[in-house]
């Protein structure tokens, strides 16, 4: 019996990894042009949104895309996710809707190919490095002020325990949701650190029903930089709940499978 789940192991492995290459592959040439000219580049998002749905479709999982809140498209968002796995950029990528931008570590853009594309379109920084993360800083202001959302993890990087119990919080997404009066949106994935779990360079795909919740946005309008620590544990609170209450039901039981529409009522 080891022996058939470590080949049929193998054999789904292989098969996601093709998944996740081919549609890239397929793509990079019409994004490298579409790279050249900064009004183009949500072109290059779309497509990545779409490579991110193909993929995560093909890894054969139920993937449950759950929305709390109602998406206004005129309205500007910060979401904070909670950070378990490589998994977690293209799960937001699928989910939220609009021309997205990510504050990431500094070494996506490194990455083959899909780090011209990641260092073009999205924000790097090296949280070690304190011109670097002011840099980071100035780029998310200035992102919001083009019209975009931005997604932040406010851990900073994958923990040892993802997907159980959270890291301290950064101030970052925080004091910049104040500063600007936008609505923080708290935003929990349970289930990435099971299917692709973050082991220091090493490649373990495991199959596991995957799942993204959107909580509602938690307003900052009349909050000063006095309220940040609320506003903070309030958001970490959320995510944390909503992770305890998923490792309770984990894997087997999860059959929930309905999809629900970013611009549903909450």
């Amino acid at each position: 019996m080891k022996a058939i789940k470590y080949i049929a192991n193998r054999i789904y492995t292989t098969w996601c990894c093709t998944w996740f290459v081919l549609p890239f592959v397929v793509t990079y040439p019409f994004q490298a042009v579409l790279l050249r000219k900064e009004k183009w580049w949500h072109r290059v998002h779309n497509i990545n949104r779409g490579w991110s749905t193909v993929f995560l479709r093909m890894f054969l999982a139920p993937l449950v895309v759950e929305w709390r809140m109602k998406f206004d498209p005129k309205q500007r968002y910060i979401f904070t996710a909670n950070h378990s796995s490589y998994l977690d950029i293209p799960m937001m990528l699928h989910a939220i809707p609009g021309f997205l931008n990510f504050v990431g570590k500094s070494s996506l853009a490194k990455v083959p190919l899909w780090g011209k594309v990641y260092d073009t379109l999205y924000i790097t920084v090296d949280r070690r490095n304190p011109v670097s993360s002011a840099r980071s800083y100035i780029k998310s202001v200035r992102t919001l002020e083009q019209g975009r959302n931005l997604a932040i993890f406010p851990e900073g990087t994958i923990p040892k325990t993802a997907g159980e119990k959270l890291m301290a919080f950064k101030d970052g997404p925080f004091k910049l949701a104040i500063e600007k009066q936008l609505p923080v949106v708290p935003v929990t994935m349970p289930y990435n650190q099971h299917f692709l779990p973050d082991l220091d360079g090493k490649l373990k795909v495991r199959w596991h029903p995957l799942k993204i919740v959107v909580h509602e946005p938690i307003e900052t309008k009349g909050m000063t930089q006095q309220n940040l620590p609320e506003l903070k544990e309030r958001v970490f609170n959320i995510i944390q709940t909503e992770l305890t209450k998923h490792s309770k039901t984990h894997v087997n039981r999860y059959s929930d499978y309905q999809e629900i529409s970013a611009l549903s009522q909450a």
